[in-house]
């Protein structure tokens, strides 16, 4: 959501970059199509999303770790070190305790997002549910329910009820939708 609002407010596109994509099993196949994704950041001005961060860049010292993902981290900040491009790159974890300390170093800004208080998982729902009748939601009672979900996964799940009511063929969000839709979401972490 962050790349996303960046992307927006600075009138540039927004590149996600699926690791599940980049990362193959072929030695230097990797780091080659790194190469390619840093080659389009050199070419083309915009904001780069790499996702899932974790995946590509975890600590260099891990017992479970595999000699290509080293090499290919290494890659990686070796090109961001040549990075002199006006685009914007990101990374995004869930895991940032997975993260190499090098990493760190070489982005401007690390931003750290905690769990939304009930107060602001209220308003996340106000705000993605306000086109619809959400009268006879106990608000109290939803962010309870949302307790633990990140604000995307609040927003997904207001999202889903409100698909779910639409489908239904009203305007009226119940309740009971709003909570099973956040349990779906909890169901997610299981």
């Amino acid at each position: 959501m962050t790349a996303s609002a960046l992307a927006g407010e600075l009138g540039l596109p927004l590149f996600s970059i699926q690791l599940d994509g980049l990362i193959t099993k072929y030695m230097g196949e990797t780091a080659a199509k790194l190469r390619l994704v840093f080659d389009a950041i050199q070419s083309t001005r915009g904001v780069y999303l790499f996702d899932e961060f974790d995946a590509l860049g975890v600590e260099r010292s891990s017992t479970n770790d595999v000699g290509e993902i080293r090499r290919v981290l290494n890659s990686f900040l070796q090109f961001l070190e040549q990075d002199d491009s006006d685009s914007i790159v990101l990374g995004a974890t869930n895991h940032v305790g997975l993260l190499d300390r090098a990493l760190f170093r070489r982005f401007d800004a690390v931003l750290e997002y905690s769990l939304p208080s009930e107060e602001v998982a209220t308003h996340v729902m106000r705000g993605r549910l306000a086109l619809l009748d959400t009268s006879n939601i106990e608000w109290p009672v939803a962010a309870k329910a949302a307790d633990g979900l990140s604000h995307a996964e609040i927003a997904m799940a207001c999202e889903q009820a409100a698909k779910n009511a639409i489908l239904d063929n009203t305007t009226v969000v119940r309740a009971a939708g709003l909570v099973s839709a956040f349990k779906e979401r909890h169901g997610t972490h299981a």
